[in-house]
């Protein structure tokens, strides 16, 4: 027998090429031991519910849905950057305010303070509203410690959060996040530091599943970060990376040239970027909160991006000085307001496409049998209501593994 059937739903499997979201309306799911074991039309169900499945529960006609996929956060840190924002109110650019070492740098030092246990519970009190918005898995990187012993601090408190909480974690070390101000006279260094000894050290203690850097021209150059890539790659770990988001430093392309499982941000993407990610499989995540925050006006070339068959996830990009976001429906309404996504493309932005970039398109993403039984129930009467409303309760249950959490 199964562990649970649900019974009397509209599922959007948003499995690609099988109509608009996938769906199967007047459908029925099923779970057992943590995974999808039957999927289709109620009418189809091989036997009477009762004799099928050990919990029966009836949704009166509410959409199922994957469970959402956030895969691209900064969740773990110290501190807040809110003068800063006030400080973007009076005039002044993100540039200017980090040149003058405000900030990533001034996170730094809020972040170095912070117990393990103390970001955990901060990072916590930002993923709970989260969860309560259908979302099951997350990605959440380091970047705000800058030294050895900070970043795996912050690598323990985003697995702690899995041990809190029923949710997927994945890892991502991003050293090259900034320039810290020990090394601010030796940048070399600090590259050298990053690759030669806190990769070895981050892959040896199983902390990352992914290494991310900064390519900007307020970060780090594509050079700098070909070689920590390449340490990546010589220790195992995936590779991503923020690129072209205030300037075009062709770091897409070098992304691609690494099959990375993403680059994002993208708005100064250039046609050849486009090219290389296309031909990589390498996954778009656009990040309309960043965008938001910092009023940005050059959007991401969604339309090309679309011709050229790049996939595009969407992404909260939760973090104390871009988009201190804890909505992943907040994101679905910005990517449709604001980069003209579709709302079936938005939510495949933080289904299907989402799993892609995380490199867990086999086990969640889309409802098929054989999944991770992830997915969300919703009191909509059209899955596009997802990307429609803001501010409103639409999650009825959230379902992780199997089980109604």
């Amino acid at each position: 027998m199964w562990d649970t059937l649900w019974l009397d739903a509209n599922i959007a499997t948003m499995v690609a090429g099988k109509g608009p979201y996938g769906a199967i309306e007047r459908g029925a799911i099923a779970a057992k031991d943590g995974r999808i074991a039957w999927l289709g039309y109620a009418a189809d169900l091989p036997g009477d519910p009762e004799k099928l499945a050990h919990t029966q529960r009836r949704m009166d006609g509410a959409w199922i849905t994957p469970g959402l996929i956030d895969c691209h956060t900064h969740l773990v840190f110290g501190g807040d950057r809110a003068r800063e924002f006030e400080m973007r109110l009076q005039g002044e650019s993100y540039e200017e305010i980090a040149r003058a070492g405000g900030g990533i740098v001034s996170t730094v030092a809020a972040t170095r303070e912070a117990s393990v246990h103390a970001l955990a519970a901060s990072a916590q009190s930002r993923l709970e509203p989260m969860l309560d918005q259908g979302l099951t898995t997350i990605e959440i990187k380091s970047g705000y410690g800058l030294d050895l012993e900070t970043e795996m601090k912050m690598l323990e408190a985003a697995g702690e959060l899995a041990q809190r909480e029923a949710v997927r974690v994945k890892r991502t070390f991003l050293g090259l996040h900034a320039l810290p101000p020990e090394f601010k006279d030796d940048r070399a260094a600090y590259v050298q530091l990053v690759a030669d000894v806190m990769i070895p050290a981050i892959a040896s203690a199983g902390l990352a599943d992914a290494v991310d850097a900064f390519c900007e021209n307020i970060g780090f150059t594509a050079e700098e970060v070909d070689y920590v890539f390449s340490a990546a790659r010589a220790a195992g770990l995936e590779v991503k990376l923020h690129a072209e988001q205030l300037s075009n430093q062709h770091g897409a392309a070098l992304a691609a040239r690494y099959n990375a499982l993403s680059a994002d941000h993208l708005e100064y993407l250039d046609d050849a970027g486009i090219a290389a990610m296309a031909k990589s499989g390498t996954v778009a995540v656009l990040l309309p909160g960043a965008f938001y925050f910092l009023r940005e006006t050059k959007l991401p070339p969604i339309e090309k991006l679309r011709a050229a068959g790049v996939a595009m996830a969407v992404a909260g990009d939760c973090n104390p000085g871009t988009s201190p976001m804890t909505s992943p429906l907040m994101a679905l309404n910005m990517a449709s307001t604001l980069f003209r996504l579709t709302p079936e493309e938005a939510l495949a932005g933080m289904t299907r496409e989402a799993a892609r970039a995380l490199g867990l398109a086999d086990e969640i993403g889309t409802l098929h049998v054989g999944k991770q039984a992830d997915f969300a129930i919703w009191d909509v009467a059209h899955p596009a209501e997802l990307a429609y409303w803001i501010g409103a309760p639409l999650l009825r249950e959230r379902v992780f593994a199997g089980r109604v959490v």
